[in-house]
């Protein structure tokens, strides 16, 4: 096996990486996984959908991130009464003058914390589908574009499900990344009571989004071997089509499974994890790393499954330890080192 560090490119990077996550960690206590998660998200231009309860440093995260990279942020607080107009903007009329000016609304930010997004009605949650994929907005005909770079960070509570809307397909396969957050350790606690009791910290800009941008570019170019997209695509294959890859016994169990836009998450999520860690070449860690994230949210059960209480990571895994890995030949680490 060739002994790799990375390339003096993606150095400097994990240096300015590790800056702003320990910045972060100033003020966010614990949630390591799902810091690490928000920092992939961001450098593959990606969004990321939270589930968990009121209370884990969800906003606090994305409000710090913004502080450290010298962007801007806002939140939206979803309700049954919001209108798209509230999200995306309108067009207003000046009767003084007789003129149509046009308002933008919040989603004209680098950061947009998308606040218990399944309160609000279909209507309202698809009105984030344009901006999402492509970045812009049309109102009336005209085409605005966002800041970049752009993240959503959507919220939603598992456990208090009255006065909810079940988010659209379209919608949840638009979220590079579904990450289940928990409670912190009781250390953990501990201390964030502790810093909750003294003066506020002063969060300081490590970054601007110009360097973000730039760290966006490279990640590109982070080299994913054949052989370890070939494995991503029969990993998200296997939820569509379980009988082919030797899974038929999962066949019954997955009534819809994962679109190519999976594929693409993995691939593009294991460039950044891959940056992250001082490499400029991914490996097959990287890939199954994200796996459980990237394909929970886009896998249904069936209704057999639901009565028999499974879950969707537990078929994750067993797509995962029964699929064929690609096999870590000395020419294929050759290869990556010569590449990165």
């Amino acid at each position: 096996m060739i002994e790799y560090t990375g390339s003096p490119q993606s150095q400097p990077t994990a240096v300015l990486m590790e800056q702003i996550l320990y910045e972060i960690k100033r003020v966010v206590v614990g949630q390591d996984r799902f810091l690490e998660r928000v920092m992939v998200a961001i450098l593959a231009q990606g969004h990321l959908l939270v589930e968990g309860v009121p209370g884990l440093a969800k906003t606090l995260t994305v409000k710090t991130l913004a502080g450290t990279i010298n962007g801007h942020f806002r939140r939206i607080q979803f309700t049954p009464d919001l209108v798209p107009a509230d999200l995306i903007g309108t067009r207003m009329y000046n009767q003084r003058t007789g003129e149509f000016s046009t308002t933008l609304g919040p989603v004209f930010t680098n950061l947009l914390l998308a606040d218990e997004i399944n309160r609000a009605p279909a209507k309202v949650q698809s009105a984030l589908l344009e901006v999402m994929q492509e970045r812009q907005v049309t109102i009336a005909g005209e085409t605005h574009r966002v800041a970049e770079p752009f993240l959503v960070l959507a919220t939603q509570n598992p456990i208090e499900t009255e006065g909810t809307y079940a988010l659209p397909e379209a919608q949840v396969d638009r979220f590079m990344m579904k990450v289940l957050i928990g409670y912190p350790t009781e250390d953990e606690e501990f201390v964030i009571a502790e810093r909750a009791l003294a003066p506020a910290v002063a969060v300081q800009a490590v970054a601007s989004t110009a360097q973000l941008a730039e760290l966006q570019r490279v990640t590109r170019e982070v080299y994913v071997d054949p052989s370890l997209l070939q494995y991503a695509v029969r990993m998200v294959a296997a939820t569509r089509n379980p009988g082919v890859y030797g899974l038929k016994d999962l066949s019954g169990a997955i009534a819809c499974g994962a679109s190519p836009r999976a594929t693409i998450a993995l691939a593009e999520g294991a460039q950044a994890l891959a940056l992250m860690r001082g490499r400029s070449y991914v490996l097959l860690e990287d890939i199954k790393e994200l796996a459980h994230d990237v394909l929970r949210h886009r896998i249904t059960l069936s209704y057999e499954a639901m009565a028999d209480a499974q879950q969707v990571d537990s078929l994750i895994d067993q797509i995962m330890v029964r699929l064929p890995a690609p096999a870590r030949s000395a020419d294929i680490t050759g290869k990556e080192a010569r590449r990165a």
